[in-house]
């Protein structure tokens, strides 16, 4: 609920500082005398666009602090700003302060915390309805009727939504896979021919490595042939040096016993024999690997530059191939595979539809027992508004399937016939503004008990009607004040005495400078108030004796 309202500077304002009850608050003055100053300045607080024509003449900047009741734990107010990263204690009040340079700047603040415009709109959207002779909003503008009935109805349509989604999401992944499908078609005699190329070259993991090495050792075996083979003949043979050495050590052995000396030197002989033993072993073993064979090693070289090539050809390094062959055999076989796929995939989307169809269906069973619920709750607000003749119907359509979306499969939208045996038409195409003023009351009376925001404006509801027509519409006014809290902006003397409290906007000039103010009235003031609206500039007795006799009747 709007607790008060402080404005600084904006127009035709320079201080103002409104305080604000429950029920019914109504507003009255002279034509021009700056209503509409007063609803720009708390439009500007609820995130309307910060218009620098606003601020008033002379002045830097222009201000408007409004303050609401502290959100309810848990409410969907309360959820929606910690979702937004606004804090609010416990127990205090929520606080919009809204100003705009002349240079055309402007800043938000919610409870001393920065906001963005859009933050402030949709909060704004919460907190207060505003609703007018020219509103293009929830009530006049189809695109809200949706809503509208299904706030009505209570229906939560998260299930339809996470179910949309899910279908959507169903789709996109069978036409990514039909889309992968075709593509694959078109790779297939280039897969099926590179697949067999190295299926029949079948590259070995760390191939090219081994292969470089095996030919590098190879081409050094050719070049140390010769030589290796000169130092073996030093060793082999009668005539060898290990011969020779092994010979000596048996004659030695003969004779080593006869000296000391003799047996060291047989001892010194003997590991000369062992370490000669182990060269001639290792000069054996690195002949065998480096042993020079032309045909393996052509064959090696083949091997080796084909491989090489396919790499190149592939674009890959060569160890690269064999993975390469296995991702080719993949993508082939999923051609191969792809219609069991495509049929998993398909199936998916089925019971994705199926279960969006299933919600969406449930949610409009709800919405057309609402939509009958208020359709006769609008009907019984018509009579006391005399509108008997009219008629209200929400219609309630299916959609075809290329429009059905997360909000399901229905068109919604209110109808109206103001004469008897004319047809039902769009609720914002009725021709008379006083009808269209009661049409709303009537609709928003009806929707009033479903909840919403807890503070309703009403700019001139009553403009064009008068009489029993404007006090019917000052007793729906009265009632709907008692579930929410109405700010209600007439020119009806009927409407303005069903207030619980009465503020008078006047417009006062110096004869240089014109200033707007707004005075909560007493019971004096509301009477001579009411009797100038009824007689107009010169109020007389009987006039206000006629105020006493409206008043009297609240």
């Amino acid at each position: 609920m709007l607790q008060s309202l402080s404005i600084r500077d904006i127009v035709l304002i320079e201080a103002l500082d409104l305080e604000f009850g429950s029920g019914l608050s109504v507003l009255t003055g002279e034509t021009g005398a700056g209503k509409s100053i007063l609803l720009d300045s708390l439009g500007l607080a609820l995130g309307n666009r910060a218009d620098s024509g606003l601020v008033r003449q002379g002045t830097e900047k222009a201000q408007v602090t409004a303050s609401f009741d502290a959100p309810k734990a848990g409410s969907k107010l309360a959820l929606y700003l910690q979702d937004n990263d606004i804090d609010v204690e416990p127990g205090e009040p929520l606080i919009i302060k809204r100003s705009v340079k002349a240079d055309g700047g402007s800043r938000a603040f919610v409870n001393d915390q920065p906001c963005s415009a859009t933050l402030l709109r949709e909060l704004g959207s919460r907190l207060i309805e505003i609703h007018g002779q020219h509103d293009d909003r929830g009530l006049i503008n189809p695109k809200g009727h949706r809503t509208l009935l299904d706030t009505y109805a209570g229906a939560d349509g998260a299930k339809v939504r996470q179910a949309f989604e899910g279908w959507q999401s169903a789709k996109a992944a069978l036409e990514k896979a039909l889309n992968d499908q075709e593509a694959a078609e078109q790779d297939r005699e280039y897969l099926e021919h590179s697949v067999a190329e190295l299926s029949k070259f079948a590259p070995q993991p760390g191939e090219e490595q081994e292969l470089a090495l095996e030919r590098a050792t190879m081409m050094k075996g050719e070049k140390l042939t010769g030589d290796l083979e000169a130092i073996r003949a030093a060793f082999d043979g009668s005539n060898g040096g290990l011969a020779s050495l092994r010979a000596a050590a048996r004659r030695l052995d003969r004779i080593a016993e006869d000296h000391p000396l003799l047996t060291e030197a047989l001892q010194a002989l003997d590991r000369a024999v062992i370490e000669a033993s182990e060269a001639e072993e290792k000069l054996n073993d690195a002949a065998h690997a480096l042993t020079f064979d032309p045909q393996r090693l052509d064959d090696m070289e083949t091997r080796l530059f084909d491989l090489r090539a396919l790499a190149r050809k592939h674009r890959v390094e060569g160890d690269a191939l064999p993975q390469l062959l296995a991702d080719l055999e993949t993508r082939l076989s999923a051609i191969s595979d792809g219609g069991k796929s495509l049929g998993a995939l398909e199936a998916n989307v089925k019971a994705a539809k199926q279960a969006y169809v299933d919600a969406a269906e449930a949610l409009r069973v709800k919405r057309t027992k609402a939509a009958k619920a208020l359709d006769k709750a609008v009907a019984g607000e018509l009579v006391p508004l005399k509108l008997d003749a009219a008629r209200f119907e929400t219609l309630l359509e299916p959609l075809e399937e290329d429009r059905w979306g997360a909000n399901g499969m229905d068109r919604i939208e209110f109808l109206i016939s103001t004469n008897p045996g004319a047809p039902l038409a769009p609720l914002g195409k009725i021709a008379s503004g006083g009808e269209l003023s009661r049409f709303i009351l009537a609709l928003k009376v009806a929707l009033a008990e479903e909840g919403g925001a807890k503070t309703i404006i009403f700019d001139e509801v009553d403009r064009g009607v008068g009489g029993a027509v404007a006090s019917a519409i000052g007793d729906r006014l009265a009632r709907l004040s008692k579930s929410a809290q109405l700010l209600v902006v007439t020119h009806s003397p009927q409407v303005a005495s069903k207030g619980n409290a009465h503020m008078l906007i006047n417009k006062s000039s110096n004869g240089t400078v014109s200033r707007t103010d707004v005075n909560a009235l007493d019971d004096d003031g509301r009477r001579q108030e009411i009797a100038r609206m009824l007689s107009g500039a010169d109020v007389t007795d009987e006039a206000r004796a006629q105020a006493d006799r409206l008043l009297e009747g609240v």
